[in-house]
């Protein structure tokens, strides 16, 4: 037991080195993979027509800084969502009928643990719209907040209101396709 406490703790020490904000993420990852080992660009935008590959290339930086600290709260919780659900009678019942540890995972916890998982990843996407601004200035994006931003600052009121009824209607999306991934994950939640 004692060195399952050892491994949390050095566990949960790395992900929150991992779970950078926004503000340090971006220049870390321009100062590595694009001025160090010169793999990616530091910044601007590629249209599609441009081509897949260099839109590809202007698109990873910006996604992995978005990703970094919604991706360490995520792992987190569905490791903490796992082991919750391991001691369960159902998982035990599951490996006494014969079922390999890896069905017993897939089929079994997995799908029991992802629940609060989703409600997690579904409240992330207010954050991430929010931290969007930041990445959009570190790497010189032609973003909706950029957009928004410019807009107040010449006062330009239907723009504005444009701005805040799509991000509306994204957290509405999101809210409803997270309450959908309940009933599918759960075959017990059925809306009427």
């Amino acid at each position: 037991m004692r060195a399952a406490v050892v491994d949390d703790v050095a566990l949960a020490r790395r992900f929150r080195a991992a779970g950078l904000p926004v503000f340090v993420a971006g220049p870390v990852l321009v100062y590595v993979f694009a001025l160090w080992f010169r793999a990616l660009p530091s910044g601007g935008y590629a249209n599609l027509y441009d081509g897949v590959g260099r839109f590809l290339a202007h698109l990873a930086l910006p996604a992995l800084t978005l990703a970094a600290a919604p991706m360490a709260t995520t792992m987190r919780m569905t490791r903490s969502a796992v082991l919750e659900q391991l001691p369960q009678d159902y998982v035990r019942t599951a490996r006494s009928k014969g079922l390999g540890e890896r069905g017993v995972l897939r089929q079994h916890v997995l799908r029991n643990a992802y629940l609060p998982v989703l409600t997690i990843l579904g409240l992330q996407v207010g954050a991430m719209f929010a931290g969007s601004v930041i990445v959009e200035t570190i790497f010189n994006w032609p973003g909706m907040n950029t957009y928004l931003l410019q807009a107040i600052n010449v006062r330009d009121y239907p723009v504005i209101q444009a701005v805040v009824l799509v991000a509306s209607a994204i957290f509405v999306g999101v809210n409803f396709l997270t309450d959908v991934g309940y009933a599918f994950l759960d075959p017990r939640i059925r809306y009427g």
